[in-house]
């Protein structure tokens, strides 16, 4: 074959995105799709982006747990007490008991009330970031806003690292809640973008799993080291995150908002490979984009059917989220264990813990893929409802005075069971469905209003636990969480349908009642 025929060969084996619509960049190579049986997409770097993204997650983690070994070093002594209640997370917000040592810092020595206020402050932080993180995505990108929203981790650690007073762990605290409540919009956003339908599942539960690595290692190092250490420690993961952010592309999905259909496919070249069929994968996502027009309005998330019930089933998977009783199960987590005949340290059932949700969490991104959605939801609460009800049973039995110490097993068992099923059910995939029930017009808007929801509830149930476990007692508390599981139970069952390898707008004509 002479050499005009190979360049023959060649021009029509490859054709550009830009070549078709006569862009000015139709001569970068990397534009270049292959024709015909030699398609072929590359999943390492969607793997990459989402890790890189979810340093956001572990920096979240980070924050929520913080407060567990950090609170017990930074208090006044306080008298005929043998707990202190303070604020962490798996999802949003649990209680983890502490047995206050003497304080190790003798400039910070926190009143009650204080601690009160460096627990909280994150949660109505994290509530104001999130409205506004999705109005900023849609205005300077997700990649921008995941960048600019990670400064205030890092003035946060510094505030928090060299605090020579509350009021700068006050001013830290707030600031960390705006970063974390931002990065919960952000991050499953651009998850949600940039992967293809076989992953996207996987790829979505990388949110909850490096959240619940981040509260791991504050709960091994924190029982290692001083908590200012700890706190600088802490600082390296969001500039880690901020250096990977300037590597990754922004979404195909904003540019192609944005008109820019040359940079979206350089995107996806970058995301799914130099093989991958760029043209076919633009024509979907445009094609979504045609369906929504332009940029919603707000109204826009209440009076169209498939928005508005895409918001509903957010929001309540938030509410189940938080209302499964986790922050019930964490609390009592030294209590089970002692009725189990162990004598470990709260410390170290916090690590237990952590390490449990940890592994079944990473079970879950492997399994979402082949059960499904709905499925590991429907096993999550349903699991859960029994285990909340036996230890409701449970407590029942033992504060009316009666002998269990023959069953001291069964409420570890049921703690233990309870902590596997939510890890793999109701901790990460409302967070993931998050990012898949909304059209590209609608999803930024949307998604910080579920997000805003979630952190209302983590309020809620923070605010009430305290109250029900006073006023109701152990048992009744078990039980109105375990009537909260039944109802999420038939809820799923009756009213979400599964999303597993669906696209954009094979959701969204489900949703809309087609």
């Amino acid at each position: 074959m002479d050499s005009d025929k190979v360049v023959g060969a060649m021009a029509r084996w490859w054709q550009t995105v830009s070549q078709e619509d006569n862009d000015g960049m139709s001569h970068n190579p990397m534009l270049y799709d292959p024709l015909d049986g030699v398609v072929k997409t590359s999943k390492t770097r969607q793997y990459i982006a989402a890790l890189i993204i979810c340093l956001g997650a572990v920096a979240a983690g980070t924050a929520l747990a913080w407060t567990s070994p950090v609170l017990p070093q930074i208090s006044a002594p306080v008298v005929n007490s043998s707990t202190i209640v303070t604020p962490t997370n798996s999802t949003g917000n649990e209680t983890s008991p502490v047995s206050p040592p003497i304080p190790h810092d003798d400039q910070l020595q926190l009143t009650v009330a204080q601690q009160t206020w460096v627990s909280s402050l994150l949660a109505i932080g994290a509530f104001l970031g999130a409205l506004p993180t999705g109005y900023i995505a849609d205005a300077i990108g997700r990649r921008y806003t995941a960048m600019a929203m990670d400064v205030p981790f890092i003035l946060a650690w510094l505030s928090i690292s060299f605090a020579k007073s509350a009021g700068w762990l006050y001013f830290g605290r707030f600031l960390i809640g705006i970063s974390t409540g931002s990065f919960c919009v952000v991050a499953p956003m651009y998850i949600s973008e940039i992967a293809e339908t076989s992953i996207r599942g996987t790829l979505g539960t990388l949110f909850q799993l490096l959240l619940t690595m981040g509260i791991l290692f504050i709960y091994v190092v924190g029982s290692m080291v001083s908590w200012t250490t700890l706190s600088i420690l802490c600082l390296f993961v969001p500039i880690a995150l901020l250096v990977g952010m300037v590597m990754l592309p922004e979404t195909p999905v904003y540019l192609l908002k944005k008109g820019r259909r040359a940079e979206a496919a350089l995107s996806l070249k970058w995301l799914w490979g130099r093989y991958c069929d760029s043209r076919s994968a633009i024509q979907v996502i445009q094609n979504d984009l045609d369906q929504t027009g332009a940029d919603a309005s707000f109204l826009d998330l209440f009076t169209n059917r498939g928005a508005r019930n895409g918001l509903i089933i957010s929001i309540l998977l938030m509410f189940f989220q938080q209302f499964s009783g986790i922050n019930a199960v964490i609390f009592y987590t030294e209590s089970i264990f002692k009725s189990a005949g162990s004598s470990l340290d709260a410390s170290i059932c916090s690590i237990i813990v952590g390490v449990v949700q940890v592994i079944m969490t990473l079970t879950s991104s492997v399994l979402i893929e082949r059960a499904g959605r709905k499925m590991l939801l429907l096993f999550s609460s349903t699991v859960m409802t029994i285990c909340l009800a036996i230890l409701g049973a449970y407590f029942d039995m033992k504060d009316s005075g009666k002998d269990v110490s023959h069953i001291g097993w069964l409420p570890l068992l049921c703690m233990v069971l309870f902590i596997i099923t939510f890890s793999v059910g109701y901790g990460p995939i409302p967070w993931l469905m998050m990012g898949e029930l909304f059209m590209p017009d609608v999803r930024a808007t949307a998604v910080a209003l579920t997000v805003m929801a979630n952190w209302l509830c983590v309020f809620v149930v923070t605010k009430c636990f305290g109250i029900m476990i006073t006023e109701w007692g152990s048992d009744v508390t078990f039980w109105f969480f375990a009537g909260c599981m039944a109802l999420a139970t038939v809820y799923v069952a009756v009213a979400v349908v599964e999303t597993k390898g669906r696209s954009s707008s094979q959701i969204q004509t489900w949703l809309s009642g087609h």
